[in-house]
C-alpha cells in the first residue's frame, strides 16, 4: 500500500495529466449544465462531479518511470 502512495506523489506523465484534466472538465461541464434543467434529477450533476473528481484522483497514481536518469516514454 505504501508503494501505491509513493506513486501518487511522483510526477504524472503528460498523457495521464491530460486525461485527468479532460475528465474533470467534462464532468464539471455536465454538472453545471444539468443543474439548471428543471426536469433532470439533482443526483445527475452531483454524480457527474463526484466521478470527475474521482477520475482525476486516479490518474495521479500513474508516475513517470526513470531509466538511467532519464524519462521512459
Amino acid at each position: 500500500m505504501k508503494k501505491i502512495w509513493n506513486s501518487y506523489k511522483k510526477p504524472t506523465p503528460k498523457k495521464w495529466r491530460k486525461l485527468g484534466d479532460s475528465i474533470m472538465a467534462v464532468s464539471v461541464f455536465i454538472g453545471t449544465a444539468t443543474v439548471s434543467i428543471p426536469h433532470v434529477d439533482k443526483w445527475i450533476p452531483l454524480a457527474s462531479v463526484i466521478l470527475g473528481v474521482f477520475g482525476k484522483f486516479l490518474t495521479n497514481f500513474f508516475s513517470v518511470k526513470e531509466h538511467d536518469g532519464g524519462e521512459v516514454k
